[in-house]
């Protein structure tokens, strides 16, 4: 495996102690363990929105340091020309969720995601479903 990156949904599974994906990435490497720049940004997003903002900030500040964080700057390139297709298919992915999935695909990672149905629109994308 070349690595996974880890999408929103399973990291906020992550973080209510999910057994599937506890055991899942307790058999990667950490070096092989990845979140996007924007898997960040929506979960500080959701710790703002949270009546336990402190809590989940400080949650979230230990998570992201012990992870490695993939830039998106790579994969803006290929996000536009997704972005553009799937328009013109009818079949349009949220920005944020265009991202991710493109940056998995840009950096050969798989993406794990509760959201197959959806990411699997992205050409050439590898995704599993840990939950």
């Amino acid at each position: 495996m070349n690595g996974v990156l880890l999408d929103t949904c399973t990291c906020i599974e992550l973080f209510r102690s999910n057994r599937n994906i506890l055991n899942k990435l307790n058999n990667i490497s950490r070096h092989l363990c990845y979140v996007s720049e924007i898997v960040v940004a929506e979960l500080y997003i959701g710790a703002e929105r949270s009546t336990r903002r402190d809590r989940e900030i400080d949650r979230i500040n230990s998570f992201i340091s012990k992870i490695n964080i993939l830039p998106i700057s790579n994969s803006i390139r290929r996000f536009a020309k997704e972005k553009a297709r799937l328009q013109k298919a009818g079949m349009p992915i949220e920005d944020f969720d265009l991202l991710i999935g493109v940056s998995a695909v840009e950096n050969s990672l798989t993406l794990i995601t509760d959201n197959v149905k959806h990411m699997a629109r992205i050409n050439d994308i590898e995704i599993e479903n840990w939950r």
